[in-house]
């Protein structure tokens, strides 16, 4: 099932000029589950009512179209450091990755809005290389527009867009069309997953690659406690807002009845563990329903959800750790305070 939103008639006019560079199919269906996964929330129900263990929900939850829109906002606000400081490098090195690589299809693991693939497409632009963009995101409306927007801004790109989880499109990447391929994965999105979680991460990614090919990560790394923190407690209230969120979606998804008045956001950094930890903290004693899944679940007052985990790196433990999965660095790149890195690995 196709995922998007709702067209003008103008909209529809202009978009049809552009169908013979674009290619968008869809591993989800309406309820954003994986096409040959039952929409049956097994995940839920394991980690919310399980007895004697702390409720958990996965962050993959933070993302139907709103979740998309909010962190999009979260990453223009001036205390998350992450996207600007990333972007920075970007545009440093843009040019040096494109050289480095030569001619590449870019696949980009939660693509959002697209916005630092820009820097790149516009380096291998520069350099005469063909452009073939692959945006792999959960949510389709939001790849959809990014991808026409584009497509309009890059006469000669070619894209194909997946809407998927990124195990659904990893196992499903058809051969590269151009010399090469480089998997992006920005953003530091690989400090939601868990030790266990980034191994079979990593032993996807390795999959989907053909040995000379590239993976080009982006990694926040571990700094004083006080910029970690106020970049997941915004003054706006962005970031709790997106937290929040997560119980509309489940809600909508599930056909829940958390009522969100109940909750609140609570974030903080975890020093031992190198982690920021984002939880719904309940504000009253109360009974929550998901209806599709025949679950209730009890919640106690200041009984917790962690939602997320945002683990910070150490850029020397993190290339051992690629070189270790199979993928060899062939160069790291970081901001002027070592805040933030960027390091390209080929497979061997």
């Amino acid at each position: 099932m196709y995922i998007s939103h709702p067209q003008t008639t103008t909209e529809t006019s202009d978009r049809s000029l552009l169908q013979q560079r674009i290619r968008i199919e869809s591993l989800v269906n309406a309820n954003q589950t994986p096409a040959n996964e039952p929409a049956t929330g097994y995940d839920i129900i394991e980690s919310l009512a399980t007895p004697y263990q702390p409720k958990t929900l996965s962050p993959k939850y933070f993302y139907d179209d709103q979740g998309s829109l909010l962190f999009e906002k979260i990453c223009e606000l001036p205390e998350y450091y992450p996207t600007r400081t990333e972007t920075a490098i970007l545009r440093d090195f843009a040019s040096e990755i494109a050289t480095l690589t030569g001619p590449t299809e870019l696949v980009e693991l939660g693509s959002g809005s697209s916005t630092k693939t820009r820097i790149l497409l516009d380096a291998y632009q520069s350099l005469g290389y063909p452009l073939r963009y692959l945006p792999i995101d959960i949510s389709g409306g939001i790849l959809e527009n990014s991808a026409y927007q584009l497509l309009e801004d890059y006469p000669s790109l070619q894209v194909h867009g997946i809407v998927a989880t990124y195990e659904q499109a990893l196992a499903k990447l058809e051969p590269a069309p151009l010399p090469s391929r480089m998997i992006c994965f920005l953003g530091s999105t690989l400090g939601n997953l868990t030790p266990t979680e980034c191994d079979r991460f990593f032993a996807q990614i390795t999959a989907a690659l053909l040995p000379g090919e590239y993976f080009l990560l982006g990694v926040d790394l571990h700094k004083p406690t006080d910029i970690v923190e106020a970049a997941y407690n915004d003054s706006q209230g962005v970031t709790a807002a997106f937290n929040l969120n997560m119980l509309s979606h489940l809600n909508h998804r599930f056909d829940g009845d958390f009522d969100i008045k109940n909750f609140e956001h609570w974030a903080f950094y975890n020093l031992e563990e190198h982690q920021i930890e984002m939880h719904l903290r309940s504000l009253c004693q109360q009974t929550v329903r998901l209806k599709s899944l025949n679950l209730t679940v009890n919640f106690s007052a200041q009984e917790t959800v962690r939602t997320e985990i945002s683990r910070k790196f150490e850029l020397e433990n993190m290339q051992n750790y690629l070189n270790q999965q199979g993928l060899q660095p062939v160069k790291t790149w970081t901001d002027s305070n070592n805040w933030f890195g960027l390091i390209l690995a080929k497979l061997t």
